[in-house]
């Protein structure tokens, strides 16, 4: 796998987690403060598609993971 692909896959699955942790119907809820998490997920990835740099990228390649598409 790649950085590129390691870094969407946590972002959906953190997005998933704190919807389903945040959303008081769900059967996992925990606190509507989950929700804050989706919206800072939510803008790291608008900040990593308008400045084509993002923070876990740069830290999967320092750890060996294949950069690229």
């Amino acid at each position: 796998m790649t950085t590129w692909q390691i870094v969407r896959i946590v972002a959906g699955l953190f997005i998933l987690l704190s919807l389903a942790l945040g959303i008081p119907g769900s059967p996992v809820f925990v606190s509507q403060w989950w929700l804050a998490f989706t919206a800072f997920v939510g803008a790291n990835l608008l900040q990593s598609g308008l400045t084509k740099w993002c923070m876990m990228e740069t830290l999967l390649r320092k750890l060996g993971v294949k950069p690229g598409c």
